[in-house]
């Protein structure tokens, strides 16, 4: 896909996804966001001497789980190295990671543009390495840049795509579908503001046809997807620019200022041998035996594709549908537990994306802990469905539900019931099919508008909607439509 100006744009990505892990990858201090500063250290992510490093087999887990579901092949033996660079939030001066012999070679992402195009990127590898700390850098008039090293070897899944995204939109579906892949298979939350998922870009552009890579650069400090998109946009303007210019774009890594909506210069860029790696003279060779390979694949999960593939042939779902409910696993998860308590699968769908997705949103809950449960969606569908009460009504109902929902989260009324029925019940609005209930009522409106009668019976049937809407109001909405219609032709008719 063209940068523009008769430019191609290169881009590969490299992105860190920190590891469901309780603890860190080299010791026991616990991997948790928001602790004080400085609280969750100890001799061995400090790199105090005398301390070695324990390497975390639930780390190992979730990165072969990882390699897995994007078909990439895990090296029987891998190696961890030192990566040395010296800066404040890096106590021991190197970090450990892994070099010319990472866990997982190869795999790929397949993803698909907003225009509804299909790309896919293949990834060059991907490694283990501990997390550094976090420098706070001066603001509000401070003089001091302040260090927190409790994030000090939490563990890391470090995943290098190769060069073979040519667009931001690229970038940005292809981060999308990584991040679902890493949620689903619960390697990684993904929350991008709590620092769990970082993206690193190179980028460089070239001239159309020409094979031969331009030079590179390398954005930092992006921290969602449009900005990442974003700043790969600017980086690439930027470039084209200064080699239409007659100038020469220099390897530099940059940081983007998403206030500002630039990149500034922050360093020259680092090469392989700037930080000097060598083996981890602490750690043995990691050997990933076939039983205990066997073992993670095991517990994959089925992958966001495959899931989306299945709704449609199972429920009859429309393809966007299905997009949209497997675009989260729990959004997923929770529609096939409403449909353990319903056969009415469009209708289900149909709710969730209208009013439930929106509802948790707007209550800033998840689906884990939203108060309104599948079995209570479910019910709510099945109401409609039986013709107990119209799809106007439900809409009342679901209003209901969802103030009450948001009592229990604020823990105003823990006791309120969201179950549909006896919101129903208690609301008094269920649908009155009775004929004997509703004939007076329509005997009424007819009586009452005789000049109407006299007007259907000459030829004006669409009146027939209007005589529906008088014994609707008259019933307060009540009147099930099959019904009145039944009665009012039945009268009208004769």
């Amino acid at each position: 896909m063209p940068a523009g100006d008769g430019f191609e744009a290169v881009i590969g990505l490299e992105v860190h996804a920190q590891l469901r892990t309780a603890t860190k990858i080299f010791c026991a201090c616990r991997a948790e966001y928001g602790a004080r500063p400085n609280s969750l250290t100890c001799p061995v992510c400090l790199g105090l001497p005398g301390a070695l490093p324990v390497l975390n087999r639930r780390a190992v887990d979730l990165a072969l789980r990882l390699i897995l579901a994007v078909g990439g092949e895990v090296q029987p033996r891998s190696v961890f190295a030192r990566k040395n660079y010296f800066y404040p939030d890096l106590p021991k001066g190197y970090q450990i990671s892994q070099y010319d012999r990472p866990l997982g070679l190869g795999g790929q992402i397949a993803y698909e543009l907003d225009s509804g195009e299909a790309g896919h990127c293949r990834l060059e590898r991907i490694h283990l390495e501990e997390d550094a700390g976090k420098s706070l850098h001066p603001e509000h008039g401070e003089m001091h840049t302040r260090v927190d090293l409790n994030r000090c070897g939490v563990p890391l899944a470090e995943i290098v795509s190769k060069p073979e995204i040519h667009s931001p939109q690229q970038a940005h579906a292809y981060l999308a579908k990584l991040r679902q892949i890493l949620r689903y298979t619960e390697v990684c939350s993904g929350d991008m503001e709590k620092g769990h998922l970082r993206c690193d870009a190179n980028i460089s552009v070239r001239p159309l046809g020409q094979e031969s890579f331009g030079t590179r650069t390398e954005l930092k400090n992006m921290n969602s997807f449009r900005g990442v998109e974003r700043a790969l946009r600017f980086e690439v303007d930027r470039q084209v620019k200064v080699i239409k210019g007659g100038g020469t774009v220099e390897a530099m890594t940059l940081l983007w200022d998403e206030k500002k909506q630039v990149a500034e210069p922050m360093r020259s860029k680092e090469t392989a041998m700037d930080y000097r790696y060598f083996p981890e003279p602490d750690l043995p060779e990691l050997i990933i035996s076939k039983e205990w390979l066997e073992e993670v694949r095991g517990t994959l999960p089925e992958l966001p594709d495959a899931r989306r593939a299945r709704l449609i042939a199972d429920y009859g779902l429309r393809p966007a549908d299905a997009s949209v409910l497997t675009a989260d696993h729990e959004v997923v998860d929770f529609f096939e537990a409403v449909m353990r308590h319903t056969g009415r699968a469009r209708a289900a769908a149909n709710w969730m994306q209208t009013e439930l997705l929106g509802a948790v949103r707007d209550s800033g809950a998840d689906f884990a802990n939203y108060p309104i449960r599948p079995h209570h969606i479910a019910g709510l569908v099945n109401e409609v469905g039986s013709g107990r009460i119209s799809g106007k009504m439900a809409k009342t109902v679901f209003a209901e539900m969802v103030t009450r929902a948001d009592a229990v989260l604020n823990d105003a009324d823990k006791t309120l019931t969201m179950e549909p029925q006896s919101i129903i019940h208690e609301k008094g609005l269920a649908l009155i099919s009775d004929a004997a209930e509703l004939t007076p009522v329509v005997d009424r409106v007819l009586k009452d508008f005789g000049d109407e009668v006299l007007a259907y019976r000459r030829g004006k049937t669409g009146l027939l909607a209007f005589f529906v809407g008088q014994v609707m109001k008259a019933t307060r909405g009540q009147g099930d439509p099959q019904t009145v219609n039944r009665l009012l032709k039945e009268r009208l008719d004769r």
